[in-house]
């Protein structure tokens, strides 16, 4: 909730001791009296939320007329203040539409755009900036003052928010608070009923039940939590004693004073935007009619296009229709005009009725204004196999004939004609047809290019840009990696992945061991080659086991271009040491115990990955013995064949001297090896 400090809420009368000039009205609406003010009634809904109470072109007049006695401090006065202002999206239903940005913006913009953003009475917000620090009628601002100029985030409790400072924030923050107070008015604590609303911060000030009458009397409340209490009216414009709070009376009078009751509303201009009428390239007509019921005197109908002021048109044209309507008044309560504006789709063309004392919004009217210039759009630049599909679409308004368009890549162009068919764009355009689209492939070769599409003009105008895109293309030579090179049983395996730019299928790659090619299939799935290159799929990788002998080997592998220009990619060399043929092994050793002899060591055949036999044979007569005992500094020797490669043997045999032998039998290629003899005696 938005609390505002006591001496915040008397912020205007320490302004005049500190000789601040607090600039009378000139001509008041109603000259507020505190009699008047109702703590259940202090602002009607009708009127709190009545936007369209004042233009942006009003608003500004009324900040000068007020802020007329001003002189800048270390900030300008409010009415030549400016600031930027970022867009923000739609809240939702109920609460704040879209607020839209702007750079370099009048104080007035600011306020006004708050205002139609969030559906606030562009009054109450002036109001308010009165109400918290002045601004309006103050002389000398600070920059600090329009920091914090609605008091938002600025609770009694401590100080203001560092994050919630800045003049468009707090306008905009302040505004989208009302609407939440009303969007969801039970998370509040004031609300309409029986409700207790104290006289000051200090409790002990005591309080009253107020049946609050209205939402937009629980919204001030909810703002500055605080009625004025008897000696508070009793001042006027003055001070009351220690237990007065001043924010809600303050608001209460400087409104009266300036706008009319704000309980009884004040005159609403009459009017309509009757028509708008597109006349050709850059110019429309508009008609239709306005009064003031409280005046008879002409009133001025300002005409923004975009929300950008087109015209300030004079009540002088005869409608007799109004005259008889609203007799009294006269006919001549008319206007029309023909203006030249900036052409384009969907403009948004408001009138508003603007009187000394108010503005009223007489309606808006949505148009597509020729500009001579052609339209269109750069819809899509997507990327393929050493290909960039170009699309949009372009239309002339002065011909239903398709026109040119020309596409640039890097600064150079090429002419093409925009006939695709597109019922889109005849949708919007159905004098024009369907036969307006672009869409092109280029081949713009290997890189980063930028692409450009221009409609070309016929007639009026100059050629339109419909926009830019930026895209990477691979084509020409296959692109790819080689992964790895790893030494299995009997031969090595070798993995990677390649691309030829130009296509999407896959290519081969060619494997050469030792200078003798093997040709291999790049189609097998990598999800992370398709994650990278989307355009490619998955189906690049390639992986083999080749078959060679003991030794070391060099393989070198290349990507063979299969599509477009260029010429096949070496992917890298790499060295292996493989292992093949008869059995590699050791007998270790030879112990024995008692009569019981034991040989022990390791074997293995590099052609295959299974643990092996291992013949022992004592004075001559064999038995077989498997491997499979633990041996990890064989398998850090050869990572390939695994720890497992251990045997043991054991014979009982005589007293004596006897020879012991260990064979690793060979499986495939090659022959059994000795692995090695011992002589041991046994006693």
């Amino acid at each position: 909730m938005q609390l505002r400090r006591i001496f915040t809420a008397v912020l205007a009368l320490v302004a005049l001791v500190a000789g601040i000039a607090l600039t009378a009205p000139a001509a008041p609406a109603e000259a507020a009296n505190n009699a008047d003010f109702r703590a259940d009634n202090i602002i009607s809904d009708g009127v709190f939320f009545n936007s369209n109470t004042m233009s942006a072109a009003a608003i500004q007049s009324f900040l000068a007329d007020k802020g007329r006695n001003c002189v800048a401090g270390s900030a300008p006065c409010i009415k030549d203040f400016r600031a930027d202002s970022p867009s923000r999206p739609a809240q939702g239903a109920g609460h704040c539409g879209a607020y839209p940005g702007g750079t370099n913006e009048l104080a007035s913009t600011i306020i006004y755009k708050a205002a139609k953003a969030c559906g606030i009475n562009p009054q109450v917000l002036i109001v308010t900036l009165e109400k918290e620090q002045s601004l309006i009628t103050g002389s000398r601002p600070s920059a600090t003052r329009f920091a914090i100029a609605m008091g938002f985030d600025c609770p009694d409790t401590r100080a203001c928010g560092s994050s919630s400072m800045g003049f468009e924030y707090q306008m905009y923050k302040a505004a989208w608070q009302f609407r939440q107070y009303t969007l969801t008015p039970n998370y509040f604590r004031y609300k309409p009923g029986n409700i207790a609303v104290q006289f000051n911060p200090n409790a002990a000030c005591g309080s009253t039940i107020v049946n609050i009458k209205n939402q937009a009397t629980a919204n001030l409340y909810n703002y500055t939590p605080y009625q004025p209490n008897a000696a508070a009216l009793r001042a006027g414009a003055g001070v009351g004693d220690s237990c007065s709070a001043y924010g809600n009376r303050n608001f209460f009078r400087f409104f009266s004073d300036w706008f009319g009751s704000p309980t009884s509303g004040q005159p609403v201009l009459k009017g309509a935007l009757d028509g708008v009428t597109v006349d050709g390239y850059n110019t429309i007509s508009v008609r239709g009619w306005a009064l003031d019921p409280a005046s008879t005197t002409a009133v001025a109908v300002h005409i923004y296009v975009d929300g950008v002021g087109a015209a300030v048109l004079k009540t002088n044209a005869s409608r007799p229709d109004v005259g008889s309507a609203y007799p009294g008044y006269g006919n001549d309560r008319g206007y029309q005009a023909q203006l030249s504006v900036t052409g384009g789709e969907d403009q948004n063309v408001c009138a508003y009725a603007v009187s000394s004392t108010a503005s009223t919004e007489l309606g808006c009217k949505v148009v597509d204004i020729p500009e001579g210039s052609p339209r269109g759009a750069f819809d899509t630049a997507v990327v393929g196999p050493g290909t960039v599909r170009v699309t949009g679409w372009t239309v002339d308004p002065e011909t239903t004939a398709p026109i040119a368009a020309h596409v640039y890549v890097d600064g150079v162009g090429q002419a093409v004609t925009a006939n695709a068919n597109r019922p889109d764009v005849a949708l919007h355009y159905p004098q024009h047809g369907s036969n307006h689209g672009i869409d092109v492939t280029l081949k713009p070769g290997n890189g980063t290019h930028q692409i450009c599409l221009y409609g070309i003009n016929v007639g009026k105008g100059s050629n339109t840009g419909l926009g830019c895109k930026t895209v990477t293309v691979y084509a020409g030579e296959p692109i790819g990696a080689y992964d790895s090179l790893t030494a299995v049983p009997g031969g090595f395996s070798i993995a990677g992945w390649a691309i030829d730019p130009d296509t999407a299928n896959s290519i081969e790659v060619h494997a050469y061991v030792d200078g003798r090619g093997v040709p291999l299939k790049a189609n097998q799935a990598r999800s992370d080659i398709a994650r990278a290159y989307p355009v490619y799929g998955a189906g690049h990788g390639f992986s083999a086991t080749i078959a060679a002998d003991t030794g070391s080997h060099n393989v070198c592998v290349y990507a063979i271009n299969t599509a477009g220009s260029g010429s096949n990619t070496l992917l890298g060399c790499k060295t292996v040491q493989s292992y093949g043929g008869s059995p590699l092994g050791a007998l270790d050793s030879v112990t024995v115990s008692g009569r019981t002899i034991t040989a022990t060591g390791w074997a293995f055949d590099p052609d295959v990955k299974q643990n092996g036999s291992v013949h022992i044979y004592v004075d001559g007569a064999g038995f077989a013995v498997k491997t499979g005992g633990s041996r990890p500094d064989v398998a850090r020797a050869y990572p390939a064949y695994g720890s497992t490669n251990g045997y043991t043997g054991s014979r009982t045999t005589t007293a004596g001297q006897h020879t012991v032998c260990a064979y690793g039998i060979n499986v495939g290629a090659g022959q059994n090896t000795l692995l090695g003899c011992r002589t041991v005696s046994v006693q």
